[in-house]
């Protein structure tokens, strides 16, 4: 598939935006996975044709995906270049953030992720997205906030361990077992003895969660 979207890209350099939206509906117009992966890839490769009004076609997409393999790519690597180049569409990654499906809401956090973990981006806006999800029990919405905080902790790890000690009781195992990799022994060893402190009261230690 990424072969023939090379081929493709190499071969059509002078694709326009309407062939590209109208390839991208043929080939996902049928629930075939290599199809739609097909179609995700496509946008992927010519992401700078994408334009603003082309997020309620990628918000469709992503309500239609049911799978984090179109969903994740279709969330950081189109949606949120989009994002990055029209700052304007932050609102309706603030409209994702409360949506009934899960695939959105985990999608409005993905979109977050590329400046995040370049050490820059809007930490607090997915902060506020992530508040309010932490205690929900969809693994994939536990799994993105872990896998957020994770890249963030890279180049700024204080800023993660700050906000995740004082949540650490309300967060789940998945979320915190990712967020604290890139923490420093001492700031991980404290999260987790408040993460243990609240889910197994008596037994705090250091150690991962399960």
């Amino acid at each position: 598939m990424r072969q023939m979207v090379r081929t493709v890209k190499r071969q059509h350099r002078t694709l326009d935006r309407s062939r590209l939206v109208a390839l991208v509906r043929i080939l996902w117009g049928q629930p075939v996975f290599e199809r739609r992966m097909t179609a995700v890839l496509l946008l992927e490769a010519f992401e700078p044709l994408v334009q603003p009004a082309d997020i309620s076609l990628l918000e469709r997409l992503i309500r239609q995906s049911k799978t984090w393999a179109f969903v994740d790519q279709l969330a950081i690597a189109i949606t949120g270049r989009l994002v990055e180049r029209e700052p304007s569409l932050l609102r309706v990654l603030d409209r994702w953030a409360t949506d009934d499906d899960f695939w959105v809401r985990r999608s409005a956090m993905l979109a977050l992720l590329r400046p995040l973990r370049r050490g820059r981006g809007d930490f607090p806006r997915f902060a506020r997205y992530a508040d309010r999800m932490l205690e929900e029990r969809e693994f994939f919405i536990r799994k993105s906030i872990g896998w957020v905080l994770r890249e963030t902790g890279k180049p700024r790890p204080d800023v993660i361990y700050a906000w995740l000690l004082p949540r650490a009781a309300r967060a789940s195992g998945v979320t915190v077992r990712e967020a604290v990799k890139y923490l420093s022994p001492a700031q991980r060893a404290e999260v987790l003895a408040a993460y243990r402190a609240a889910t197994h009261p008596g037994r705090a230690s250091g150690r991962a969660p399960r």
